[in-house]
């Protein structure tokens, strides 16, 4: 792979590509963007390159190449979450490492995946590392939301930010690798640039577009079809938020034809919040089917 096999955020390639070729590495980085727009491909592929040991890199050729294509390299490794979180054991392990010099590069790179899931103590524990770190060592954050580092963390790291996928970019992702095609439109609406929420949809086009069947059409449904309908749209309870987040894209939709439709989307929001602060879930989404209900036909 290269970073022309990546798709999507053509700048960061021409960023990375400019950074390698000029030899301005730094020790830290953080990768901001939302989940699954390829952030842990740039990162692996920027990791490859910094520890390529030819001018041309990365050559795919020389020895540091050839292992990290094989998962073998020993200058490399990935932190990944254990459980809900990482750890401050996982961190104090990395540390260990990072102060043995390199094996079969000139250089060592870690990515900690998922980072914003360290700990407190994780956080605190990989900042030394951070603010005194070994000339080799470079240390890549990904994270979908940065606001979970300490100030002390992002101050050490330059921070490169990925931007979500267009839809087409989407498309030419999931025809390449899943071999997905004709995907409804509805299900990039929910997905909002996120490959993972498509393959996570695309089994559930079905019930989207159900969905927007009731949903774009309360006028024509009585009260007691849209109560009914419950069971069916809500069953998932942990998409909740999801489907209501999808309601009101159908609700925005509505609005160029009757503005009482704005009103339904407060009603939208007021109904995630109460879910979020673990209100009565069947309490909750009957009085939403009610209000929007008593709003449009009221």
């Amino acid at each position: 792979m290269s970073f022309e096999d990546i798709v999507g955020n053509e700048k960061n390639k021409k960023l990375f590509e400019v950074i390698i070729k000029e030899n301005k590495i730094t020790n830290g980085y953080i990768f901001i963007g939302q989940e699954s727009i390829g952030k842990l491909l740039f990162a692996k592929e920027f990791a490859k390159a910094i520890l390529c040991t030819n001018k041309q890199k990365p050559c795919n050729k020389c020895k540091s190449c050839i292992e990290f294509n094989t998962f073998n390299n020993p200058d490399f490794n990935i932190i990944n979450p254990d459980g809900n979180n990482i750890k401050i054991e996982q961190i104090r392990e990395l540390v260990k490492k990072a102060y043995e010099k390199p094996i079969v590069s000139n250089r060592k790179v870690y990515i900690i995946n998922n980072s914003n899931l360290m700990t407190k103590e994780a956080q605190n524990s990989l900042l030394k590392t951070l603010e005194e770190p070994p000339e080799y060592i470079t240390i890549i954050l990904i994270s979908s939301n940065e606001n979970m580092f300490l100030p002390t963390i992002k101050s050490r790291c330059t921070k490169i930010l990925f931007n979500k996928l267009s839809d087409e970019e989407i498309k030419l992702v999931l025809k390449k690798e899943y071999n997905y095609t004709n995907i409804p439109e509805v299900i990039f609406d929910v997905a909002k640039g996120s490959i993972k929420k498509v393959v996570e949809l695309k089994d559930k086009q079905q019930q989207y577009e159900n969905i927007k069947k009731i949903f774009f059409n309360l006028e024509k449904i009585n009260i007691i079809d849209l109560i009914n309908s419950k069971e069916d749209i809500f069953k998932d309870k942990e998409q909740s938020i999801t489907l209501l987040e999808h309601i009101n894209l159908i609700f925005f939709d509505k609005i160029k034809i009757n503005a009482k439709y704005l009103k339904c989307i407060k009603i939208v929001e007021d109904t995630k919040d109460r879910l979020k602060s673990n209100s009565n879930f069947d309490m909750s989404i009957d009085n939403f089917m009610l209000n929007i209900w008593e709003e449009i036909n009221g």
